[in-house]
Protein backbone atom coordinates (compact mmCIF):
# COMPACT_ATOMS: atom_id res chain seq x y z
CA UNK A 1 0.00 0.00 0.00
CA UNK A 2 1.33 3.40 -0.98
CA UNK A 3 0.97 6.08 1.65
CA UNK A 4 1.03 9.73 0.64
CA UNK A 5 1.33 12.26 3.40
CA UNK A 6 -0.59 15.53 3.43
CA UNK A 7 2.74 17.33 3.12
CA UNK A 8 3.57 15.36 -0.03
CA UNK A 9 0.19 16.24 -1.48
CA UNK A 10 0.81 19.88 -0.63
CA UNK A 11 3.95 19.75 -2.70
CA UNK A 12 2.17 18.05 -5.59
CA UNK A 13 -0.86 20.28 -5.78
CA UNK A 14 -1.19 23.97 -6.42
CA UNK A 15 -1.90 26.23 -3.42
CA UNK A 16 -5.31 27.16 -4.82
CA UNK A 17 -6.35 23.54 -5.28
CA UNK A 18 -5.12 22.71 -1.79
CA UNK A 19 -7.23 25.53 -0.39
CA UNK A 20 -10.32 24.26 -2.20
CA UNK A 21 -9.79 20.67 -1.06
CA UNK A 22 -9.42 21.79 2.54
CA UNK A 23 -12.70 23.68 2.31
CA UNK A 24 -14.72 20.63 1.25
CA UNK A 25 -15.50 19.38 4.80
CA UNK A 26 -16.77 22.77 5.98
CA UNK A 27 -18.86 23.19 2.84
CA UNK A 28 -20.42 19.76 3.22
CA UNK A 29 -21.11 20.52 6.87
CA UNK A 30 -22.82 23.80 5.93
CA UNK A 31 -24.97 22.07 3.31
CA UNK A 32 -25.93 19.26 5.69
CA UNK A 33 -26.76 21.77 8.43
CA UNK A 34 -29.09 23.71 6.15
CA UNK A 35 -30.83 20.66 4.71
CA UNK A 36 -31.41 19.16 8.16
CA UNK A 37 -32.26 22.33 10.04
CA UNK A 38 -34.45 24.08 7.50
CA UNK A 39 -36.17 21.16 5.85
CA UNK A 40 -35.10 22.20 2.36
CA UNK A 41 -35.13 18.59 1.23
CA UNK A 42 -38.87 18.42 1.86
CA UNK A 43 -39.42 21.28 -0.58
CA UNK A 44 -37.60 19.63 -3.46
CA UNK A 45 -40.13 18.22 -5.93
CA UNK A 46 -39.43 15.78 -8.78
CA UNK A 47 -39.70 18.73 -11.18
CA UNK A 48 -37.20 20.67 -9.10
CA UNK A 49 -34.80 17.71 -9.14
CA UNK A 50 -35.10 17.62 -12.93
CA UNK A 51 -34.12 21.31 -13.17
CA UNK A 52 -31.11 20.68 -10.93
CA UNK A 53 -30.08 17.63 -12.96
CA UNK A 54 -30.36 19.51 -16.25
CA UNK A 55 -28.33 22.36 -14.79
CA UNK A 56 -25.55 20.06 -13.67
CA UNK A 57 -25.54 18.30 -17.05
CA UNK A 58 -25.15 21.60 -18.93
CA UNK A 59 -22.78 23.07 -16.29
CA UNK A 60 -24.80 26.28 -16.58
CA UNK A 61 -24.14 27.37 -12.99
CA UNK A 62 -25.79 30.76 -13.16
CA UNK A 63 -26.86 32.17 -9.75
CA UNK A 64 -30.35 33.00 -11.04
CA UNK A 65 -31.02 29.28 -11.44
CA UNK A 66 -32.23 29.42 -7.86
CA UNK A 67 -35.38 31.13 -9.17
CA UNK A 68 -35.93 28.36 -11.73
CA UNK A 69 -35.50 25.74 -9.04
CA UNK A 70 -37.91 27.46 -6.64
CA UNK A 71 -40.35 28.10 -9.50
CA UNK A 72 -40.34 24.34 -10.13
CA UNK A 73 -40.48 23.34 -6.45
CA UNK A 74 -42.89 25.91 -5.07
CA UNK A 75 -44.18 28.11 -7.93
CA UNK A 76 -46.89 29.93 -5.97
CA UNK A 77 -44.78 30.81 -2.94
CA UNK A 78 -44.30 34.60 -2.61
CA UNK A 79 -40.80 35.59 -3.69
CA UNK A 80 -41.31 39.35 -3.34
CA UNK A 81 -43.91 41.46 -1.56
CA UNK A 82 -44.18 45.16 -2.39
CA UNK A 83 -46.88 47.64 -1.48
CA UNK A 84 -49.23 44.82 -0.53
CA UNK A 85 -48.77 42.82 -3.76
CA UNK A 86 -47.11 39.39 -3.72
CA UNK A 87 -45.01 38.24 -6.69
CA UNK A 88 -44.66 34.46 -6.89
CA UNK A 89 -41.43 32.62 -7.71
CA UNK A 90 -42.92 31.41 -11.00
CA UNK A 91 -43.72 35.01 -11.99
CA UNK A 92 -40.29 36.35 -11.07
CA UNK A 93 -38.58 33.56 -13.01
CA UNK A 94 -40.74 34.27 -16.10
CA UNK A 95 -40.04 38.02 -15.87
CA UNK A 96 -36.28 37.36 -15.70
CA UNK A 97 -36.54 35.18 -18.80
CA UNK A 98 -38.46 37.89 -20.68
CA UNK A 99 -35.96 40.65 -19.86
CA UNK A 100 -32.97 38.40 -20.63
CA UNK A 101 -34.48 37.51 -24.03
CA UNK A 102 -35.11 41.21 -24.78
CA UNK A 103 -31.53 42.19 -23.86
CA UNK A 104 -30.00 39.56 -26.12
CA UNK A 105 -32.39 40.39 -28.96
CA UNK A 106 -31.11 44.00 -28.79
CA UNK A 107 -27.50 42.85 -28.96
CA UNK A 108 -26.86 43.41 -25.26
CA UNK A 109 -25.20 40.15 -24.31
CA UNK A 110 -22.24 38.64 -22.51
CA UNK A 111 -19.63 41.28 -21.77
CA UNK A 112 -22.07 44.20 -22.06
CA UNK A 113 -23.67 46.16 -19.20
CA UNK A 114 -27.06 47.52 -18.21
CA UNK A 115 -27.67 50.14 -15.52
CA UNK A 116 -30.36 50.03 -12.82
CA UNK A 117 -31.42 53.54 -11.82
CA UNK A 118 -34.46 53.11 -9.61
CA UNK A 119 -35.74 53.03 -6.06
CA UNK A 120 -36.47 49.82 -4.16
CA UNK A 121 -39.08 47.88 -6.11
CA UNK A 122 -39.52 44.35 -7.57
CA UNK A 123 -38.10 45.37 -10.93
CA UNK A 124 -34.71 45.85 -9.29
CA UNK A 125 -34.51 42.15 -8.43
CA UNK A 126 -35.93 41.12 -11.82
CA UNK A 127 -33.66 43.26 -14.00
CA UNK A 128 -30.51 42.44 -12.06
CA UNK A 129 -31.39 38.75 -12.25
CA UNK A 130 -32.09 39.04 -15.98
CA UNK A 131 -28.75 40.66 -16.73
CA UNK A 132 -26.97 37.95 -14.74
CA UNK A 133 -28.97 35.26 -16.57
CA UNK A 134 -27.95 36.76 -19.89
CA UNK A 135 -24.28 36.92 -18.84
CA UNK A 136 -24.28 40.73 -18.78
CA UNK A 137 -23.02 43.06 -16.10
CA UNK A 138 -25.55 45.09 -14.14
CA UNK A 139 -24.50 48.52 -12.90
CA UNK A 140 -26.09 49.59 -9.62
CA UNK A 141 -26.69 53.34 -9.43
CA UNK A 142 -28.14 55.31 -6.56
CA UNK A 143 -31.53 56.78 -7.43
CA UNK A 144 -30.36 59.90 -5.59
CA UNK A 145 -27.58 60.52 -8.12
CA UNK A 146 -27.33 64.00 -9.58
CA UNK A 147 -26.92 64.38 -13.36
CA UNK A 148 -23.15 64.85 -12.90
CA UNK A 149 -22.88 61.74 -10.74
CA UNK A 150 -24.99 59.65 -13.11
CA UNK A 151 -22.95 60.79 -16.09
CA UNK A 152 -19.76 59.71 -14.31
CA UNK A 153 -21.21 56.24 -13.63
CA UNK A 154 -22.43 55.83 -17.21
CA UNK A 155 -19.12 57.02 -18.64
CA UNK A 156 -17.08 54.78 -16.36
CA UNK A 157 -19.22 51.66 -16.86
CA UNK A 158 -20.14 52.21 -20.55
CA UNK A 159 -23.56 50.71 -19.90
CA UNK A 160 -25.56 50.09 -23.10
CA UNK A 161 -29.01 50.10 -21.47
CA UNK A 162 -30.55 52.07 -18.60
CA UNK A 163 -33.63 50.95 -16.68
CA UNK A 164 -35.19 53.87 -14.81
CA UNK A 165 -38.44 55.01 -13.22
CA UNK A 166 -40.56 58.08 -13.96
CA UNK A 167 -39.32 60.00 -10.92
CA UNK A 168 -35.81 60.02 -12.45
CA UNK A 169 -36.82 61.40 -15.86
CA UNK A 170 -35.34 64.88 -15.28
CA UNK A 171 -31.94 63.39 -14.48
CA UNK A 172 -32.19 61.03 -17.46
CA UNK A 173 -33.04 63.90 -19.82
CA UNK A 174 -30.06 65.89 -18.50
CA UNK A 175 -27.48 63.17 -19.22
CA UNK A 176 -28.94 61.49 -22.29
CA UNK A 177 -27.41 63.82 -24.92
CA UNK A 178 -23.94 63.10 -23.48
CA UNK A 179 -24.28 59.30 -23.63
CA UNK A 180 -24.45 58.20 -27.28
CA UNK A 181 -23.19 54.71 -26.36
CA UNK A 182 -26.41 53.99 -24.42
CA UNK A 183 -28.56 52.14 -26.94
CA UNK A 184 -31.70 51.47 -24.89
CA UNK A 185 -33.51 53.66 -22.34
CA UNK A 186 -36.20 51.66 -20.54
CA UNK A 187 -38.91 53.31 -18.45
CA UNK A 188 -40.59 51.21 -15.78
CA UNK A 189 -43.65 53.43 -15.52
CA UNK A 190 -44.51 55.02 -18.85
CA UNK A 191 -43.94 54.84 -22.58
CA UNK A 192 -43.21 57.41 -25.27
CA UNK A 193 -41.29 57.71 -28.52
CA UNK A 194 -37.97 58.21 -26.74
CA UNK A 195 -38.03 55.27 -24.34
CA UNK A 196 -38.90 51.58 -24.26
CA UNK A 197 -41.77 50.47 -22.03
CA UNK A 198 -40.78 47.87 -19.43
CA UNK A 199 -44.30 46.44 -19.66
CA UNK A 200 -43.83 45.77 -23.38
CA UNK A 201 -40.68 43.79 -22.55
CA UNK A 202 -42.62 41.55 -20.17
CA UNK A 203 -45.43 41.09 -22.69
CA UNK A 204 -42.84 39.89 -25.19
CA UNK A 205 -42.13 36.94 -22.92
CA UNK A 206 -39.80 34.14 -23.93
CA UNK A 207 -37.95 31.23 -22.36
CA UNK A 208 -34.29 31.97 -21.84
CA UNK A 209 -31.87 29.06 -22.09
CA UNK A 210 -29.03 29.75 -19.69
CA UNK A 211 -25.76 28.93 -21.39
CA UNK A 212 -22.70 27.20 -19.99
CA UNK A 213 -20.20 29.79 -18.80
CA UNK A 214 -22.70 32.59 -18.29
CA UNK A 215 -21.63 32.71 -14.66
CA UNK A 216 -18.10 33.53 -15.80
CA UNK A 217 -19.23 36.66 -17.63
CA UNK A 218 -22.13 37.88 -15.50
CA UNK A 219 -21.18 40.53 -12.99
CA UNK A 220 -22.57 43.24 -10.78
CA UNK A 221 -20.82 46.61 -10.83
CA UNK A 222 -21.30 48.08 -7.37
CA UNK A 223 -19.91 51.57 -7.00
CA UNK A 224 -18.38 52.18 -3.60
CA UNK A 225 -19.93 54.95 -1.56
CA UNK A 226 -17.23 57.48 -2.38
CA UNK A 227 -16.78 58.79 1.17
CA UNK A 228 -13.19 59.71 0.33
CA UNK A 229 -13.43 60.65 -3.34
CA UNK A 230 -14.85 59.44 -6.66
CA UNK A 231 -16.67 56.11 -6.35
CA UNK A 232 -14.87 53.05 -7.69
CA UNK A 233 -16.75 50.30 -9.52
CA UNK A 234 -16.21 47.03 -7.66
CA UNK A 235 -16.79 44.17 -10.12
CA UNK A 236 -18.42 41.17 -8.47
CA UNK A 237 -18.67 37.97 -10.50
CA UNK A 238 -20.39 34.73 -9.58
CA UNK A 239 -17.97 31.81 -9.39
CA UNK A 240 -19.41 28.44 -8.46
CA UNK A 241 -17.76 28.71 -5.06
CA UNK A 242 -19.88 31.78 -4.22
CA UNK A 243 -22.93 29.59 -3.52
CA UNK A 244 -20.93 27.58 -0.99
CA UNK A 245 -19.75 30.82 0.62
CA UNK A 246 -23.36 31.95 0.96
CA UNK A 247 -24.39 28.62 2.49
CA UNK A 248 -21.57 28.79 5.03
CA UNK A 249 -22.74 32.22 6.17
CA UNK A 250 -26.37 31.08 6.38
CA UNK A 251 -25.32 28.02 8.40
CA UNK A 252 -23.73 30.34 10.98
CA UNK A 253 -27.08 32.13 11.49
CA UNK A 254 -30.66 31.16 12.45
CA UNK A 255 -31.88 31.88 8.89
CA UNK A 256 -34.54 29.48 7.59
CA UNK A 257 -36.38 28.59 4.37
CA UNK A 258 -39.54 29.86 6.07
CA UNK A 259 -38.15 33.36 6.59
CA UNK A 260 -39.86 36.60 5.69
CA UNK A 261 -37.08 39.14 5.21
CA UNK A 262 -37.64 42.91 5.23
CA UNK A 263 -35.41 44.98 2.92
CA UNK A 264 -34.77 48.41 4.43
CA UNK A 265 -31.53 49.61 2.82
CA UNK A 266 -31.32 50.69 -0.83
CA UNK A 267 -31.10 47.70 -3.17
CA UNK A 268 -28.18 49.33 -4.98
CA UNK A 269 -26.27 48.74 -1.73
CA UNK A 270 -24.57 45.41 -1.03
CA UNK A 271 -26.28 44.89 2.34
CA UNK A 272 -29.83 45.01 0.98
CA UNK A 273 -29.21 42.96 -2.13
CA UNK A 274 -26.97 40.47 -0.31
CA UNK A 275 -29.42 39.57 2.46
CA UNK A 276 -32.41 39.46 0.11
CA UNK A 277 -30.41 37.05 -2.08
CA UNK A 278 -29.54 34.84 0.90
CA UNK A 279 -33.25 34.67 1.81
CA UNK A 280 -34.21 33.71 -1.72
CA UNK A 281 -31.43 31.15 -1.94
CA UNK A 282 -33.41 29.36 0.78
CA UNK A 283 -36.76 30.00 -0.94
CA UNK A 284 -38.05 32.53 1.59
CA UNK A 285 -40.08 35.68 0.99
CA UNK A 286 -38.70 39.21 0.74
CA UNK A 287 -40.73 42.28 1.68
CA UNK A 288 -39.45 45.40 -0.08
CA UNK A 289 -39.54 48.73 1.72
CA UNK A 290 -39.47 51.69 -0.71
CA UNK A 291 -37.39 53.86 1.58
CA UNK A 292 -36.57 53.52 5.25
CA UNK A 293 -38.88 55.23 7.72
CA UNK A 294 -38.63 54.03 11.32
CA UNK A 295 -42.32 53.70 12.18
CA UNK A 296 -43.18 52.19 8.78
CA UNK A 297 -40.48 49.61 9.54
CA UNK A 298 -42.37 48.60 12.69
CA UNK A 299 -45.67 48.53 10.79
CA UNK A 300 -44.28 46.18 8.13
CA UNK A 301 -42.69 43.85 10.68
CA UNK A 302 -46.03 43.53 12.47
CA UNK A 303 -48.13 43.24 9.29
CA UNK A 304 -46.02 40.61 7.50
CA UNK A 305 -44.69 38.81 10.60
CA UNK A 306 -41.16 39.57 9.44
CA UNK A 307 -38.54 37.16 10.80
CA UNK A 308 -35.27 38.70 9.55
CA UNK A 309 -34.05 42.11 8.47
CA UNK A 310 -30.79 44.00 7.90
CA UNK A 311 -30.28 47.55 9.16
CA UNK A 312 -27.35 49.92 9.38
CA UNK A 313 -26.70 51.30 12.90
CA UNK A 314 -28.15 54.75 12.15
CA UNK A 315 -31.48 53.05 11.31
CA UNK A 316 -31.43 51.23 14.65
CA UNK A 317 -30.83 54.58 16.35
CA UNK A 318 -33.80 56.15 14.53
CA UNK A 319 -36.10 53.25 15.48
CA UNK A 320 -35.25 53.51 19.19
CA UNK A 321 -35.57 57.31 19.00
CA UNK A 322 -39.32 56.81 18.39
CA UNK A 323 -39.63 56.22 22.11
CA UNK A 324 -41.12 53.43 24.19
CA UNK A 325 -44.72 54.53 23.69
CA UNK A 326 -44.50 54.17 19.90
CA UNK A 327 -42.39 51.01 20.06
CA UNK A 328 -44.97 49.28 22.24
CA UNK A 329 -47.73 49.83 19.68
CA UNK A 330 -46.30 47.22 17.31
CA UNK A 331 -45.93 43.48 17.74
CA UNK A 332 -42.38 42.71 16.60
CA UNK A 333 -42.16 39.35 18.37
CA UNK A 334 -41.79 37.54 15.02
CA UNK A 335 -38.26 38.98 14.57
CA UNK A 336 -35.66 36.27 15.09
CA UNK A 337 -32.70 38.01 13.46
CA UNK A 338 -31.68 41.64 13.04
CA UNK A 339 -28.46 41.87 11.04
CA UNK A 340 -26.51 45.09 11.34
CA UNK A 341 -23.35 46.26 9.61
CA UNK A 342 -22.05 48.76 7.09
CA UNK A 343 -20.80 51.07 9.86
CA UNK A 344 -19.47 50.64 13.41
CA UNK A 345 -22.10 49.57 15.95
CA UNK A 346 -21.87 51.68 19.13
CA UNK A 347 -21.91 49.37 22.14
CA UNK A 348 -24.70 51.19 24.00
CA UNK A 349 -26.89 51.15 20.89
CA UNK A 350 -26.51 47.40 20.46
CA UNK A 351 -27.42 46.78 24.09
CA UNK A 352 -30.48 49.04 23.82
CA UNK A 353 -31.67 47.23 20.66
CA UNK A 354 -31.44 43.84 22.37
CA UNK A 355 -33.09 45.16 25.51
CA UNK A 356 -36.16 46.02 23.41
CA UNK A 357 -36.25 43.38 20.65
CA UNK A 358 -34.58 40.56 22.56
CA UNK A 359 -31.27 38.83 21.87
CA UNK A 360 -31.76 38.78 18.09
CA UNK A 361 -29.01 41.22 17.04
CA UNK A 362 -26.16 39.93 14.83
CA UNK A 363 -23.36 42.35 13.96
CA UNK A 364 -21.49 41.46 10.78
CA UNK A 365 -18.38 42.80 9.10
CA UNK A 366 -18.34 42.87 5.36
CA UNK A 367 -17.82 45.13 2.39
CA UNK A 368 -18.82 45.37 -1.23
CA UNK A 369 -15.37 44.11 -2.19
CA UNK A 370 -15.05 41.15 0.20
CA UNK A 371 -18.58 40.01 1.00
CA UNK A 372 -19.56 38.79 4.48
CA UNK A 373 -16.50 38.03 6.61
CA UNK A 374 -17.26 37.95 10.34
CA UNK A 375 -20.37 37.58 12.48
CA UNK A 376 -21.04 38.49 16.11
CA UNK A 377 -23.90 36.64 17.81
CA UNK A 378 -26.10 38.18 20.51
CA UNK A 379 -23.97 36.35 23.11
CA UNK A 380 -20.84 37.93 21.65
CA UNK A 381 -22.43 41.38 21.80
CA UNK A 382 -23.58 40.95 25.39
CA UNK A 383 -19.99 40.12 26.36
CA UNK A 384 -18.14 42.48 24.00
CA UNK A 385 -20.61 45.11 22.70
CA UNK A 386 -18.31 46.53 19.98
CA UNK A 387 -17.10 43.26 18.45
CA UNK A 388 -17.69 42.34 14.83
CA UNK A 389 -17.47 38.71 15.88
CA UNK A 390 -15.57 35.71 14.66
CA UNK A 391 -14.55 34.73 11.14
CA UNK A 392 -17.31 32.97 9.18
CA UNK A 393 -16.18 29.61 7.69
CA UNK A 394 -15.01 30.03 4.12
CA UNK A 395 -13.06 33.21 4.92
CA UNK A 396 -9.37 33.64 5.66
CA UNK A 397 -8.35 36.80 7.51
CA UNK A 398 -4.94 38.36 8.04
CA UNK A 399 -4.07 41.43 10.11
CA UNK A 400 -0.93 42.95 8.61
CA UNK A 401 1.38 45.81 9.51
CA UNK A 402 2.70 48.40 7.05
CA UNK A 403 5.41 46.01 5.85
CA UNK A 404 2.91 43.21 5.20
CA UNK A 405 3.82 41.09 8.23
CA UNK A 406 1.16 39.63 10.58
CA UNK A 407 0.71 41.62 13.78
CA UNK A 408 0.78 39.92 17.22
CA UNK A 409 -2.53 38.99 18.82
CA UNK A 410 -4.25 41.99 20.36
CA UNK A 411 -2.44 44.53 18.19
CA UNK A 412 -3.97 46.55 15.39
CA UNK A 413 -3.32 45.71 11.75
CA UNK A 414 -4.90 46.23 8.36
CA UNK A 415 -7.60 43.62 7.75
CA UNK A 416 -7.10 41.50 4.62
CA UNK A 417 -9.58 38.85 3.45
CA UNK A 418 -9.54 35.92 1.04
CA UNK A 419 -12.70 34.00 0.16
CA UNK A 420 -14.78 32.76 -2.78
CA UNK A 421 -16.75 36.01 -3.09
CA UNK A 422 -13.96 38.56 -3.52
CA UNK A 423 -14.57 41.08 -6.27
CA UNK A 424 -12.57 40.79 -9.47
CA UNK A 425 -11.20 44.24 -8.74
CA UNK A 426 -12.07 47.85 -9.53
CA UNK A 427 -13.33 48.55 -13.03
CA UNK A 428 -10.69 50.26 -15.19
CA UNK A 429 -8.57 50.99 -12.12
CA UNK A 430 -5.77 48.45 -11.96
CA UNK A 431 -3.67 50.62 -9.65
CA UNK A 432 -6.44 50.74 -7.02
CA UNK A 433 -6.94 46.98 -7.37
CA UNK A 434 -3.22 46.23 -6.96
CA UNK A 435 -2.96 48.58 -3.97
CA UNK A 436 -5.75 46.64 -2.24
CA UNK A 437 -4.25 43.16 -2.76
CA UNK A 438 -1.58 41.14 -0.94
CA UNK A 439 -0.98 37.54 -2.02
CA UNK A 440 -4.59 37.01 -3.05
CA UNK A 441 -6.01 38.77 0.03
CA UNK A 442 -8.07 41.94 -0.37
CA UNK A 443 -8.35 44.96 1.93
CA UNK A 444 -10.72 47.91 1.90
CA UNK A 445 -8.50 49.78 4.35
CA UNK A 446 -10.07 48.79 7.66
CA UNK A 447 -7.91 48.44 10.77
CA UNK A 448 -8.75 45.72 13.27
CA UNK A 449 -7.48 43.69 16.20
CA UNK A 450 -8.29 40.18 17.39
CA UNK A 451 -8.63 39.08 21.02
CA UNK A 452 -7.62 35.76 22.56
CA UNK A 453 -11.10 34.30 21.92
CA UNK A 454 -10.96 34.97 18.19
CA UNK A 455 -13.25 37.98 18.27
CA UNK A 456 -12.40 40.87 15.93
CA UNK A 457 -12.81 44.59 16.59
CA UNK A 458 -12.68 47.40 14.01
CA UNK A 459 -10.42 50.25 15.15
CA UNK A 460 -10.79 52.60 12.19
CA UNK A 461 -9.51 52.94 8.66
CA UNK A 462 -5.97 53.34 7.39
CA UNK A 463 -6.80 56.75 5.99
CA UNK A 464 -8.59 57.77 9.20
CA UNK A 465 -5.85 56.84 11.66
CA UNK A 466 -4.57 59.91 13.51
CA UNK A 467 -0.87 60.36 14.34
CA UNK A 468 -0.62 62.98 17.08
CA UNK A 469 2.84 63.70 18.44
CA UNK A 470 4.05 60.35 17.09
CA UNK A 471 1.24 58.40 18.82
CA UNK A 472 -1.19 56.32 16.76
CA UNK A 473 -4.75 57.23 17.69
CA UNK A 474 -7.53 54.96 16.42
CA UNK A 475 -10.82 56.90 16.05
CA UNK A 476 -12.97 53.91 17.01
CA UNK A 477 -11.43 53.80 20.49
CA UNK A 478 -12.09 57.50 21.10
CA UNK A 479 -15.60 57.25 19.64
CA UNK A 480 -16.34 54.28 21.89
CA UNK A 481 -15.31 56.23 24.98
CA UNK A 482 -17.54 59.17 24.06
CA UNK A 483 -20.49 56.95 23.12
CA UNK A 484 -20.46 55.54 26.64
CA UNK A 485 -21.43 58.96 27.98
CA UNK A 486 -25.19 58.87 28.70
CA UNK A 487 -25.76 62.30 27.10
CA UNK A 488 -24.08 61.44 23.77
CA UNK A 489 -26.22 60.11 20.92
CA UNK A 490 -23.64 59.94 18.13
CA UNK A 491 -20.01 60.89 17.64
CA UNK A 492 -17.36 60.91 14.93
CA UNK A 493 -13.65 61.50 15.51
CA UNK A 494 -11.20 62.81 12.90
CA UNK A 495 -7.68 64.15 12.76
CA UNK A 496 -7.04 67.76 11.73
CA UNK A 497 -3.71 69.48 11.00
CA UNK A 498 -1.83 70.86 13.99
CA UNK A 499 1.37 72.90 13.79
CA UNK A 500 2.86 71.46 16.98
CA UNK A 501 1.54 67.87 17.04
CA UNK A 502 1.19 67.17 13.31
CA UNK A 503 -2.45 66.19 13.90
CA UNK A 504 -4.83 66.71 16.77
CA UNK A 505 -7.96 64.81 17.66
CA UNK A 506 -11.28 66.52 16.97
CA UNK A 507 -14.63 65.06 18.03
CA UNK A 508 -17.97 65.90 16.42
CA UNK A 509 -20.74 65.18 18.88
CA UNK A 510 -24.54 64.86 18.63
CA UNK A 511 -26.26 65.06 22.01
CA UNK A 512 -29.38 63.21 23.03
CA UNK A 513 -32.63 65.18 23.02
CA UNK A 514 -32.77 67.72 25.87
CA UNK A 515 -29.24 66.84 27.04
CA UNK A 516 -26.90 69.64 28.07
CA UNK A 517 -23.16 69.15 28.01
CA UNK A 518 -20.11 71.35 27.48
CA UNK A 519 -16.80 70.64 25.79
CA UNK A 520 -15.11 70.82 29.20
CA UNK A 521 -17.48 68.19 30.55
CA UNK A 522 -16.59 65.86 27.68
CA UNK A 523 -12.87 66.51 28.07
CA UNK A 524 -13.05 65.51 31.74
CA UNK A 525 -14.99 62.38 30.76
CA UNK A 526 -12.43 61.42 28.10
CA UNK A 527 -9.49 61.93 30.47
CA UNK A 528 -11.04 59.34 32.76
CA UNK A 529 -11.26 56.84 29.88
CA UNK A 530 -8.31 57.52 27.55
CA UNK A 531 -4.59 58.16 27.57
CA UNK A 532 -3.60 61.79 27.13
CA UNK A 533 -2.77 61.77 23.40
CA UNK A 534 -6.16 60.24 22.61
CA UNK A 535 -8.23 62.88 24.38
CA UNK A 536 -9.80 65.22 21.79
CA UNK A 537 -8.45 68.78 21.81
CA UNK A 538 -11.59 70.07 20.08
CA UNK A 539 -15.27 69.25 20.54
CA UNK A 540 -17.78 70.38 17.92
CA UNK A 541 -21.50 69.98 18.62
CA UNK A 542 -23.77 69.20 15.64
CA UNK A 543 -27.47 68.50 15.21
CA UNK A 544 -26.62 65.47 13.06
CA UNK A 545 -23.58 63.82 11.52
CA UNK A 546 -23.30 64.00 7.72
CA UNK A 547 -23.96 60.56 6.27
CA UNK A 548 -24.29 59.00 2.84
CA UNK A 549 -27.55 57.19 1.93
CA UNK A 550 -26.26 53.90 3.35
CA UNK A 551 -25.53 55.37 6.77
CA UNK A 552 -21.76 55.84 6.64
CA UNK A 553 -20.44 59.00 8.26
CA UNK A 554 -18.80 61.30 5.72
CA UNK A 555 -15.60 62.07 7.61
CA UNK A 556 -14.20 63.88 4.60
CA UNK A 557 -16.92 66.51 5.05
CA UNK A 558 -16.16 66.77 8.75
CA UNK A 559 -12.47 67.38 8.08
CA UNK A 560 -13.39 70.12 5.64
CA UNK A 561 -15.63 71.96 8.08
CA UNK A 562 -14.12 75.33 8.83
CA UNK A 563 -14.38 75.13 12.60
Amino acid sequence: MVRISIRSLDLMLSEELIRRVRQVPTRLHALATLMARDGLWRRTSPRGMLVIAQTLAKRAMNPTLIYKIHAANNPNHPALIWRGTAYRYAEIDAYMDAVACWLNARGIARGDRAMLFMRNRPEYIVVQGATTRAGCGSVNASWRSTPAELLYLLTNSRAKAVFFEASQIATIDAVRPSCPWVEQWVSLDESNDNVVSYESILLGGGDYAIAKGSDEDAAVFIYTSGTTGKPKGAVRKFPRDAVFGAMQFIAATPMSCNDVHLVTCPLYHSTAFGFSSLTQLLGGSVVIMDEFRPEVFLELVAKHRVTTTALVPTMLHRILALGSEVLRRYDTSSLRVIFTGGAPLPGPLGQAVMDHFGDVLFNFYGATEVGLVTLATPDDLRQEPTTIGRVVPGNEVRLLDDSGKPVPQGQVGELFVRNSTLVEGYHDDSSATEASMREGFFSVGDLARCDHQGRYFIEGRTRDMIISGGVNVYPAEVEGALERHPAVAEVAVVGVPDREWGERVRAFVVLRTDAELSADDLKVWCKSQLAGAKVPRDFVFLDALPRNPTGKVLKRELRELGV
